[in-house]
């Protein structure tokens, strides 16, 4: 009889430790982060569940994606705090124009109002590839549910969710409220969905990061540096004030000198936008940890 509890006690173990390896590690190729660009945007309508779905379709281990604020405090997934004229359409059926885009505010819109512009159909002029599909800029909480959906149904790994918060100093209360607020809204839609440890929160507002380390200092960040940021990686980080998970910079700038800095420090180096597969293999061989791509297919 012994024999039969530590055999059933083998068997529970054994079970309790495969789901923790289902609920809490992603599947990764060697360690390398695959991360699809506002889900696959080469391929399906940026910022949209399709899109986030077709990425996992794809083994992307990191979702990658930007959320706006609306009027009434809802977290949006959207690029631009506005409706892109090169993606949307107005309720009506007319195309939103580049001379009206702005005034189209969704920091001024109640999501009732937000979800009622498309923004799959309009063919989009940089990006050929792109599947056409009615879609609209959803909520961060319903990704989040829509995802737990699709991997209990197709048994697939947890992602990770690799977030921007799109502010800057100059637009502060004008297309989104002030980084405390806006992480405050952010971290909330995180925590009532129970997504700490999958979220990375990245901003080029280096004030968003300094106020999530301050507030809640074990969520992961990283610094998103653009192409003409002539600062260098001391100063950049020196003025962050603090070393983050990852440093994310436009591709080209990537050499084996920062590589060698960042790991040093125990920093992630995961450039973006890399969009053809000899980049891609080029910063592999480099040593960076992952990639950002319009294109997941490619990896």
């Amino acid at each position: 009889m012994k024999s039969c509890y530590r055999f059933i006690l083998v068997i529970l173990l054994s079970s309790c430790s495969n789901m923790k390896t289902i609920t809490n590690t992603p599947s990764r190729d060697g360690g390398f982060d695959k991360q699809g660009h506002r889900g696959c945007r080469g391929l399906m309508p940026e910022n949209t569940i399709p899109a986030m779905l077709h990425a996992l379709e794809l083994n992307v281990t990191t979702l990658e994606l930007d959320v706006v604020i609306t009027k009434d405090k809802q977290v949006v997934l959207s690029h631009e705090p506005f409706f892109n004229h090169e993606i949307a359409t107005k309720p009506d059926g007319a195309l939103v124009t580049e001379a009206e885009e702005k005034s189209l505010n969704i920091f001024h819109m109640p999501y009732d109002e937000v979800k009622r512009f498309d923004v799959g159909l309009r063919p989009h002029p940089r990006f050929p590839q792109q599947q056409k599909n009615a879609a609209y800029k959803p909520l961060l909480r319903d990704l989040f549910d829509s995802i737990a959906v699709y991997l209990q149904s197709h048994k697939r790994p947890q992602p990770y969710f690799n977030i921007e918060t799109k502010c800057l100093p100059v637009t502060d209360d004008i297309f989104h409220p002030k980084p405390e607020e806006f992480v405050e809204l952010l971290m909330a839609v995180i925590r009532e969905k129970k997504m700490e440890q999958w979220v990375i929160i990245q901003s080029f507002d280096f004030r968003t990061l300094q106020y999530l380390h301050q507030h809640y200092p074990n969520i992961k960040t990283a610094m998103l540096i653009e192409d003409d940021d002539q600062r260098g990686i001391e100063k950049q980080i020196e003025s962050l004030g603090f070393m983050p998970t990852i440093y994310s910079p436009h591709y080209s700038l990537v050499n084996k000198q920062l590589i060698s800095y960042c790991h040093q420090r125990k920093i992630k180096v995961i450039p973006w936008t890399v969009n053809t597969k000899e980049e891609i293999e080029q910063l592999k061989t480099m040593g960076v940890d992952g990639i950002i791509s319009d294109y997941p297919n490619l990896f």
